[in-house]
């Protein structure tokens, strides 16, 4: 048999093979080989550097601390990152405007915005001002680099031995970042943010620059912002030309101005002002015998008793924003801005809240409360965003995000009406299970079937959860929300329904406002007008925004407050129902645990959130929404209903029973209402009714020219003088 040529090749195929595995292999081991050999030489050469006994404990300290370093490094680097987002913006931007604000009626009520003249540099200002400010507030201002930590050591130590705290450990600098870039709130997040800022500043801005931004922008009491504002306002002086004992008392206003301002608490000024100068002693900045005259004769101040309502601080910060930007591309920056706030109504709210928290607040351990009140038209009358603006600036009424709890199902309810049912259509309350969720009813119980106003009246849970799983979807829940004037972004997850996804309470009121305002956009505002000084219109609402547009049918809007109008009556805010007659809608709010509570309610005339809970979210003492947040509710609402020619309800017919039916308050519900607020006598809404038509009257009527001859007194020569406003 003869050989092909495949047979002679396999031979020679097999031979490459072989010769090719046989080179891998020895490659391969003599790279290892000469790897052992460089490593061995490499060791070899380090153990010339190896150190035994103390030095080579130092040794491996210093490589753990490198490497912990590493970690830490790597670690502050992700914690700084969040802290430098702030300062994206235009930080400077608030020194660019200078806005003075006016109510509703045109009465100046405060200012915001520093007006650049008047910010005077720190080489400028009084020696003993300067002094006195770092020896109380930053002792080694000029020695640090943003954190002090050997003062922070030094509070540590003094409060550990006090058993609380009596020192603050935040530098002059840490205070100017929390006022540039972050809110008063107390949170560890806040603090971290805090410390990376202040090395920020101390690396982008000079010590003076520093501290003249401080002196310019901290809260002084009295609703003045800087040193040289506060001057004027307590002391009628340029600040240039304020005494030591001025310098003294402005200084012991920078840790808490609600405390010390000295035309609320003159006394505690004065002590504050005399710790202040024994700090400048004690500093060694100045002599006990340089001080000496300021202790003996302390500083007087200018009475503002006669200023009547104090400033609606809380209000003016979110006008403030509202103005820059809206007023951002304007030419001008220094503006007249008429608000749309009410401050009889702010007097009443302020009142209503601190009442509650003043005689409820212990029992139901609840230390905080906020408070919108809009009009029917989305004007905002009303704002309270915390106890106390001088503790804290931090706005809880449009910055804090808390859990609405059951009041949030009113969004729910109307994407349902939107769809077609009615207050009449039977929904069945029974276990259900979402997405492996299965949630339960306050008291643990079901009624079975039941209708949808017994639902939301009764806040059953499962309902609101069985409409978003079998008719909704919590998109269209969400979308509804928004539509209706909630800013605040909402998480679409299973439990979203029952309120768990947080809100505002300026966006609780603008949505329910829709409710009174027939299913149309409430369109919330707080700027009627922004002017410049010559006069001119720049901005005007009614003029410059869009028309209203309608979220919810009539059919929806009619259904919802059919339901809303009961639960005052029959559901769980009895505590909510006004005095007269008047009807009111509304829904009760309850988050887990008791941390916030909520009543958000609405006559013809307004729609007024209120929210109660405490900053650091511990519970309360099993406070519901139907409790304080009601009765506040109605003791600012009973107050605003006075006097007034009153709306009705879309869908609710003024004469239905509604009204009547409203059981007699218990004795203990009675016993828990908080005192009445009564407004000053003034005109009745019918003589208000038609001054106002006389004024509309006498605006719209045609000028008339009268000659000159019939004047009495005519000087000769005179031209026909026109009457504005005068009838032929």
């Amino acid at each position: 048999m003869s050989k092909t040529p495949e047979d002679d090749n396999r031979p020679r195929l097999r031979h490459s093979l072989l010769r090719l595995d046989s080179w891998i292999d020895s490659t391969v081991w003599n790279l290892g080989f000469r790897a052992a050999e460089t490593w061995e030489e490499i060791t070899i050469f380090f153990r010339r550097f190896r150190v035994r006994g103390f030095k080579r404990v130092l040794v491996e300290l210093t490589c753990e601390g490198l490497t912990l370093g590493a970690a830490g490094s790597v670690l502050m680097l992700a914690l700084a990152l969040p802290a430098f987002e702030e300062t994206k913006g235009d930080w400077r931007a608030q020194s660019d405007f200078a806005v003075t604000f006016l109510d509703r009626y045109g009465n100046e009520i405060g200012h915001r915005g520093i007006i650049h003249e008047d910010s005077v540099p720190v080489d400028e200002l009084p020696d003993h001002l300067v002094k006195a400010v770092l020896a109380t507030e930053d002792r080694r201002f000029f020695d640090h680099y943003g954190i002090d930590f050997l003062g922070l050591a030094r509070a540590m130590t003094a409060n550990a031995q006090a058993g609380g705290v009596v020192q603050g450990g935040s530098t002059l600098t840490q205070q100017l970042a929390k006022n540039l870039f972050l809110s008063n709130e107390r949170t560890i997040e806040r603090k971290i943010k805090e410390a990376f800022l202040a090395v920020w500043l101390e690396c982008n801005l000079s010590k003076k620059e520093i501290l003249r931004l401080y002196l310019d922008r901290a809260y002084m009491g009295g609703g003045t912002f800087g040193a040289a504002a506060a001057a004027q306002f307590y002391f009628g002086k340029d600040i240039k030309d304020i005494s030591l004992a001025e310098s003294a008392m402005l200084a012991g206003l920078f840790k808490a101005p609600a405390r010390y301002a000295p035309h609320v608490n003159l006394p505690a000024a004065r002590e504050r002002a005399n710790v202040v100068l024994t700090n400048l002693v004690q500093g060694g900045l100045m002599t006990e015998g340089q001080v000496l005259a300021a202790r003996l004769a302390p500083a007087t101040v200018v009475d503002r008793a006669v200023n009547g309502n104090k400033a609606p601080d809380f209000f003016l910060d979110w006008a403030f924003d509202e103005v820059q930007r809206i007023a951002k591309p304007f030419a001008q920056h220094s503006l007249i801005v008429r608000t749309t706030i009410d401050l009889g109504l702010q007097q009443a709210a302020e009142e209503a809240v601190e009442t509650g928290l003043r005689e409820y607040g212990e029992s139901y351990k609840v230390k905080q409360g906020a408070l919108v009140m809009v009009e029917n038209g989305g004007a905002v009358r009303a704002m309270v965003g915390g106890r106390d603006y001088g503790e804290s600036q931090f706005n809880r009424a449009t910055k804090a995000l808390r859990q609405p709890g059951s009041s949030f199902k009113v969004y729910t309810y109307a994407a349902a009406m939107e769809k077609g049912f009615t207050p009449e259509s039977v929904v069945t309350d029974a276990p259900v299970t979402w997405r492996g969720w299965s949630p339960q009813n306050y008291g643990r119980s079901y009624s079975g079937r039941v209708t949808l106003m017994t639902a939301l009246a009764k806040s059953i849970n499962t309902v609101p959860v069985r409409l978003a799983k079998d008719e909704l979807g919590t998109e269209i829940i969400a979308e509804t929300a928004k539509k209706m004037g909630v800013e605040t972004p909402i998480r679409t997850d299973k439990t979203m329904p029952l309120g768990t996804s947080e809100v505002t309470v300026l966006d609780q009121a603008t949505a329910y406002a829709v409710f009174p305002a027939g299913g149309v956009q409430a369109r919330r505002h707080g700027i009627s007008q922004i002017m410049n000084y010559d006069g001119d219109i720049l901005y005007d609402f009614s003029r410059d925004t869009p028309a209203p547009q309608r979220v919810l049918s009539e059919q929806a809007v009619s259904s919802m407050n059919r339901i809303l109008t009961q639960i005052p009556v029959i559901g769980t805010a009895r505590k909510a129902a006004l005095a007269n007659g008047i009807t009111t809608g509304g829904k009760t709010g309850t988050t887990q645990a008791y941390r916030d509570a909520w009543f958000v309610g609405f006559t013809g005339d307004y729609t007024t959130a209120v929210w109660f809970g405490n900053d650091d979210y511990t519970s309360t003492n099993n406070m519901t929404g139907g409790s304080l947040p009601a009765m506040t509710f109605k003791r600012l609402m009973d107050y605003a209903e006075q006097g007034i020619e009153h709306r009705t309800i879309p869908g609710i017919d003024a004469t239905a029973p509604v009204a009547q039916t409203k059981a007699k308050p218990a004795e203990d519900e009675s016993a828990d209402a908080l005192p009445a607020l009564v407004r000053p006598r003034m005109l009745s809404s019918e003589v208000s009714r038609i001054i106002r038509d006389l004024g509309s009257r006498m605006e719209k009527a045609p000028a008339v020219v009268v000659p000159a001859a019939t004047l009495p007194g005519r000087v000769a020569g005179l031209e026909d003088t026109p009457l504005i406003g005068t009838q032929p």
